[in-house]
């Protein structure tokens, strides 16, 4: 496996609203090792939402 996949991994977000919207996207695991929450666009509610990321 490439280095840039283990410092850099992909991982999902997901909308906290519980309507199944997702976004992916990459962090840097050393700098943030804690769970990342973004506010997005939740295109089902049509509004933006907190979404987490998801293990």
């Amino acid at each position: 496996m490439p280095r840039r996949t283990d410092l850099r991994p992909v991982i999902t977000l997901r909308s906290t609203a519980g309507t199944g919207a997702s976004y992916v996207t990459r962090k840097n695991r050393r700098l943030h090792p804690e769970r990342l929450v973004l506010r997005k666009f939740d295109p089902v509610l049509r509004r933006h939402v907190d979404f987490r990321e998801e293990r």
